[in-house]
C-alpha cells in the first residue's frame, strides 16, 4: 500500500507562487510511480493538472497551467512537488497527488488512470 499527504497549500494573492508537496511512504519508492496532481474546486469536477512519468522521461500539463506550473520529483525524499507561479483566483481548489500503480508507468491525465490519491490540500488566490 501507498500513502500520500499533501502540504504546502494555503492563501496567496494573485500573481504569487505556491510550492505543493507530495510525500510518498509505503513499500517502494517514489521513483517507480507515475505521479499525477489533480484540483477540484467546489461544484466542479476533479481536473487533471499535470503528470509526471516514471523515470522522468516525459511531463504533461493541463491546458490551463501549462508555463505557470512545474512537476518534479526528489526521489532521496521521497516526494513529488508542484512548482504554481503566476496564480489565478481560478486555480483555487483543493489540490490532490495521486500515483499510478506499477507497472504503469506513463503519464495519464484521467482520474480513473490513478490507484492511489492523498486527501488534497486547499489552495486559495485572492484577488
Amino acid at each position: 500500500q501507498v500513502q500520500l499527504v499533501e502540504s504546502g497549500g494555503g492563501l496567496v494573492e494573485a500573481g504569487g507562487s505556491l510550492r505543493l508537496s507530495c510525500a510518498v511512504s509505503g513499500r517502494t519508492e517514489v521513483d517507480m510511480y507515475a505521479m499525477g496532481w489533480f484540483r477540484q474546486a467546489p461544484g466542479k469536477e476533479r481536473e487533471f493538472v499535470a503528470c509526471i512519468s516514471w523515470g522522468d522521461a516525459y511531463r504533461d500539463y493541463g491546458d490551463s497551467v501549462k508555463g505557470r506550473f512545474t512537476i518534479s520529483r526528489a526521489n532521496a525524499r521521497n516526494t513529488v512537488y508542484l512548482q504554481m507561479n503566476s496564480l489565478e483566483p481560478e486555480d483555487t481548489a483543493v489540490y490532490y497527488c495521486a500515483a499510478r500503480r506499477p507497472p504503469k508507468i506513463t503519464t495519464a491525465r484521467e482520474v480513473r488512470e490513478y490507484d492511489f490519491w492523498g486527501q488534497g490540500t486547499q489552495v486559495t488566490v485572492s484577488s
